[in-house]
């Protein structure tokens, strides 16, 4: 008897991982918490969707985006130790685009660690990259800005020169600096300050330039931290600061409150387009944030803000923590935002991580598999929730040989943007990995940051697909991370 009890105990498991055969008919198995379900098997044909989940960039702080008058999208954002830039036709798949690292630290100087927020800028037909940092001892309160410049039409040819460090005559704590070009031609810089030598508050100053790499005025305060929204955490922080301009009205829309809290948050100060900017009295700070923690995303804050494709949409991209609490661990994400009477952005509220949100118009569509489609093999098994795209995920990818395979068909041959819905919930926050191979040719090692099971991700590859059909195959890598879909579409 025991033998028997042992034999059907082995047959048990070869069942369970091995339910799913190469054939036209694959019995998936289905399991919530307490049971599994069998259901009628499912066909691997797409959707053709005109939707994203908003997280454009797993992992990453402090995005810029502009859209150049080539109509590509110029990105980039923190990595703490160099500067580097990506760009895409699309922001929604920006993390996939072609990147190029233009400045490495010098390992020396005032400009050694904690390079942080970079923006790029096309300013008098050069491109500028204006940043913080801080020296090598890597104190906090060395932070000042720096300047680069390419003067090629294309910022990924030729180098980015060292301008040097950008400041007034008091040579203060300065971060997170941006350049307000003015309609009738005059450069201003802005940017979050100290007003002395110690880390009481950040207080945001404008000063005139009389180039890209040079401030030709004395900095004049424009706001500081007094709402209880922007003083509830120590020290006092107004920061990130960002300028948008609409009928005559300068919004410039700043990250107040603690950047490591749930509180971070946006807040608005404007001034009238013909006013005199170097006066303080010309700006005026709104009371309350326009834009806070809510529906499932906490911490949104440091955004920048870009068109559609087509010109036709406004569109925010900012960071937010990646879970409720998760300090200076973020994302990046994006949505659309409409205008108030008053020409002043109305972002509204972030939008729910699990809802789907229409793609920035002329962008195209994009195929979508759902991977309880996906033929799976040795362990993995589709499952439901409540926050995957369709009802189910892919999950249980445990086993060296465990395998998750999409087959896909591509219009024509050429390079594609893969976008896949994951996540990872691995235990010590451990990073995880899966192996993708691409019609048994290239292996290619897909990163998953950890966010908790559920808390949806996205991972991004550019690659070269064939006419017809294509075959993707999952494998764990480190760790342990589930599948939710993925979309294709055309990098065109």
């Amino acid at each position: 008897m025991k033998k028997f009890n042992m034999l059907i105990w082995i047959f048990c498991i070869v069942l369970l991982r091995g339910h799913a055969l190469d054939t036209d008919e694959i019995q998936q198995f289905y399991r919530d918490d307490s049971n599994v379900q069998v259901i009628e098997p499912k066909s691997q044909t797409p959707s053709n969707v005109n939707t994203f989940y908003n997280v454009i960039a797993q992992d990453g702080a402090d995005p810029w985006v502009y859209k150049h008058t080539d109509g590509l999208y110029y990105f980039t954002r923190t990595t703490g130790g160099d500067v580097r830039i990506w760009r895409s036709r699309s922001f929604t798949s920006i993390d996939a685009g072609e990147s190029r690292i233009v400045w490495r630290s010098p390992n020396s100087g005032p400009a050694c660690r904690a390079v942080w927020a970079p923006e790029i800028h096309f300013i008098q037909s050069s491109w500028y990259i204006y940043f913080a940092a801080t020296t090598c001892d890597d104190k906090n309160e060395n932070h000042r800005m720096f300047v680069i410049e390419n003067t090629n039409a294309d910022p990924f040819t030729g180098t980015f020169t060292w301008k040097g460090q950008i400041t007034d005559v008091t040579n203060k704590w300065a971060i997170d600096g941006t350049v307000l070009q003015h309609p009738s031609g005059q450069l201003y810089f802005i940017w979050s300050g100290w007003q002395g030598d110690v880390n009481e508050r950040q207080i945001l100053y404008i000063a005139q330039m009389s180039n890209p790499w040079t401030i030709s005025s004395s900095r004049v305060e424009i706001a500081r931290p007094i709402y209880n929204w922007e003083t509830n955490h120590f020290p006092y922080i107004n920061e990130g600061p960002q300028v948008t301009i609409r009928n005559g009205i300068i919004s410039l829309v700043y990250s107040a409150s603690g950047s490591w809290t749930n509180d971070y948050c946006l807040g608005l100060i404007t001034a009238f387009i013909n006013s005199d900017l170097l006066i303080a009295s010309s700006w005026n700070k709104h009371p309350h944030p326009i834009f806070r923690s809510g529906n499932s995303i906490y911490g949104p804050g440091h955004q920048s803000f870009t068109k559609s494709r087509d010109d036709r949409e406004d569109w925010i991209i900012y960071h937010s923590a990646r879970y409720s609490g998760s300090g200076w661990t973020r994302q990046i994400r994006a949505q659309q935002f409409t205008w108030n009477m008053d020409s002043t952005p109305n972002l509204g509220s972030p939008v729910n991580p699990n809802i789907p949100i229409h793609i920035p118009s002329g962008d195209q569509n994009r195929d979508r598999y759902e991977a309880e489609h996906a033929r799976h093999f040795n362990g993995p098994y589709a499952h439901p929730h409540s926050s995957a795209s369709n009802g189910f995920k892919m999950g249980y990818i445990d086993y060296p040989d465990s395998i998750v395979q999409f087959t896909i068909q591509c219009p024509k041959a050429g390079t594609y943007v893969i976008v896949i819905r994951n996540a990872n919930g691995s235990a010590g926050n451990g990073h995880a990995t899966h192996w993708l191979t691409i019609n048994d040719v290239s292996q290619i090692e897909i990163p998953i940051v950890n966010s908790g099971w559920n808390m949806w991700g996205a991972s991004m590859i550019r690659v070269n697909l064939n006419q017809g059909p294509n075959t993707l195959i999952f494998k764990k890598g480190l760790n342990f991370a589930e599948i939710d879909f993925i979309d294709v579409f055309l990098d065109e």
